[in-house]
């Protein structure tokens, strides 16, 4: 297990391993950190597009994976980050028509 990230209290950061390791989408390195909501989410929509590891459309595959880091590392953002990220899932409807 020392390879594993761990939380300051010492438990595994299992939301992270999801994160970093999807098996579903290969995600571009710090994509939830970028300031741009068009950016993040045009970067979603390739990795959801090009991946033939998911199990459900890309559009779903993409909203799934950036609602999963928004819930669980939500306490962790700053506001401004939050809202970018919230942000990014308005563009990522318009980006895949369902806006």
């Amino acid at each position: 297990m020392a390879d594993h990230k761990r939380s300051d209290d010492g438990r595994e950061r299992w939301s992270q391993r999801v994160t970093e390791g999807s098996d579903a989408l290969d995600l571009e390195e710090g994509v939830f950190t970028w300031k741009d909501p068009a950016r993040i989410a045009a970067s979603l929509k390739r990795s959801a597009e090009a991946s033939d590891r998911r199990k459900s459309s890309p559009y779903r595959s993409a909203m799934s994976m950036l609602t999963f880091y928004v819930n669980r590392a939500g306490k962790d953002l700053s506001a401004d980050q939050k809202k970018i990220l919230e942000r990014a899932k308005d563009e990522l409807r318009k980006q895949f028509g369902r806006a």
